[in-house]
């Protein structure tokens, strides 16, 4: 991982810190499983704003990822590539045995050329989708489902693992990123290894350009508003607000009274 930092023409320049990714490919190999996405903007069927701050984002396609690695697979990495719909890279893996070709999400240290294998019978080697009782204690895992046959939904954001504490005969026992413990099936299947593209979080935007071409329109305060806008708005110079909604709701929870038996 090597971060780019741009010459300062500009002011916009001067701040921006990107990711050197000159090797990974931006023209999706995989044809069929692209699939054309529609920006909704943050509006329901109703066209009414659900989810603020989205909108104006560069057209984008989404990669079909395959998020259960259960069958019996032996498969060469084709390329790894560019992924617009997520912050981690994906790779592409063309199947020896049923000479078909499908997504995954990359592993850190995984290159072009690798061998990458799924199923029963497989080892705990990097990339590879095993059960997780065949996984031994210890192990950094990612792409986990919790239960038999169920599409994995934990640590598949860049540069996160969950670690397999434990094993009893009837739960597993694994650490997320968030320092939290979960209790999974032992027949969930998982991925060896780290997901790629760690160091995301060190880039910097640099200018307000690149983030409307992510789909993140402005924020703006409360405060700064209007009284007919929120109603943190107006005041002579700077007010603290209220702690209120758009729509006049608390935003504190309330506390509970105690009350003696």
């Amino acid at each position: 991982m090597k971060l780019k930092f741009l010459k300062p023409t500009t002011s916009s320049q001067r701040h921006v810190i990107l990711l050197n990714q000159k090797t990974l490919s931006k023209i999706p190999i995989i044809k069929t499983k692209l699939k054309g996405t529609k920006n909704q903007a943050g509006r329901n069927n109703s066209g009414k704003i659900t989810v603020y701050h989205k909108g104006s984002g560069h057209k984008q396609r989404y990669r079909k990822i395959n998020f259960n690695r259960t069958c019996e697979s032996t498969g060469i990495i084709c390329t790894i590539e560019y992924d617009p719909n997520r912050n981690t890279n994906i790779a592409s893996v063309y199947d020896i045995f049923s000479k078909k070709k499908f997504y995954i999400i990359a592993t850190k240290n995984l290159n072009v050329g690798n061998i990458v294998k799924s199923g029963f019978k497989t080892k705990p080697n990097n990339g590879n989708s095993l059960p997780i009782f065949k996984i031994p204690t210890g192990h950094f895992i990612h792409n986990v489902s919790q239960k038999s046959l169920q599409k994995a939904i934990i640590a598949r954001s860049a540069g996160t693992c969950a670690k397999l504490e434990q094993k009893t005969p009837t739960y597993a026992k694994i650490k997320l990123p968030s320092g939290e413990i979960k209790f999974i099936s032992l027949y969930g299947y998982a991925t060896i290894g780290i997901v790629s593209n760690e160091g995301v979080f060190l880039t910097k935007l640099g200018k307000a350009g690149r983030s409307r071409w992510l789909n993140k329109r402005p924020t703006v305060r409360g405060v700064a508003m209007n009284p007919v806008d929120h109603p943190h708005g107006g005041g002579e110079g700077k007010k603290s607000g209220k702690a209120l909604t758009p729509w006049s709701k608390s935003t504190k929870k309330g506390k509970l009274k105690k009350t003696k038996k």
